[in-house]
């Protein structure tokens, strides 16, 4: 089994569609999965999900798919008026679409197991940073037997062994923050004696995404332009060339 992973896409539809382009390119794959984050913040939310829908991936809810589906959330500031945005972009169809969504979704057999999920096994809004601690990954992984376990939410790829687990983060698909520009995703392929993991960066047009935020009438659009050109986490500039 193959499957093509991505995550965080936040409503870049043109950073989506470069990297469905390039798997295509590398032979694509049995299963796309998309895991979480998928419009939020983004100029092109409904056309996202649109394109998920029309390629079958398998779609996990994010934390902030769960905050667009429920209409209690109300956050505040910019953040309340953005997400009034978005909600109103995704219509009621596709807000009972993000609700329906799963928490996780498992590949492989029991001995073999991928587990997908949007943050960690224990919480979507939990990070598993590439330097967690034994303590940390206790937190996040709890009692979780699969043996691979991947990831979106924090927008680092990386791979990493620990205690006989894969943990796997497929970057972010839309919104990049590793302090390279372009989009990322991991193509997962089952093998006899495990998973075998390769994770893929693909250029995107940066400028025509960010004209799409200035157009599209998104609050707060120039904070969210700035954080697309950035791609990096203010926190991690000393580290993050």
């Amino acid at each position: 089994m193959r499957i093509a992973l991505l995550a965080d896409i936040h409503g870049n539809l043109v950073g989506l569609d470069a990297c469905l382009a390039d798997l295509e390119a590398q032979g694509g794959a049995d299963v796309i999965v998309a895991a979480g984050d998928l419009c939020m913040d983004g100029p092109k939310p409904k056309k996202v999900l649109q394109r998920l829908a029309d390629v079958g991936a398998r779609c996990v809810r994010g934390n902030t798919d769960r905050y667009l589906a429920d209409v209690s959330y109300e956050p505040l500031g910019v953040a309340r008026t953005r997400m009034e945005w978005t909600r109103r972009d995704l219509g009621e169809k596709w807000l009972a679409w993000l609700r329906d969504l799963p928490a996780s979704l498992r590949f492989g057999s029991v001995e073999n197991q991928l587990l997908v999920v949007h943050a960690s096994p224990v919480s979507d809004e939990l990070h598993m940073w590439p330097d967690a601690d034994d303590a940390a990954l206790e937190a996040s992984i709890g009692r979780e037997p699969a043996t691979v376990i991947a990831f979106g939410h924090l927008h680092l790829p990386y791979a990493r062994l620990w205690r006989g687990r894969l943990l796997v983060n497929a970057a972010s698909a839309g919104l990049p923050k590793d302090g390279d520009a372009r989009a990322g995703y991991a193509i997962l392929t089952e093998r006899s004696g495990g998973w075998e993991v390769k994770h893929r960066r693909v250029a995107f047009d940066v400028k025509r995404v960010a004209t799409q935020l200035a157009d599209c009438g998104i609050p707060g659009a120039v904070d969210l332009v700035a954080t697309l050109r950035r791609h990096r986490y203010k926190g991690l500039k000393a580290s993050i060339p």
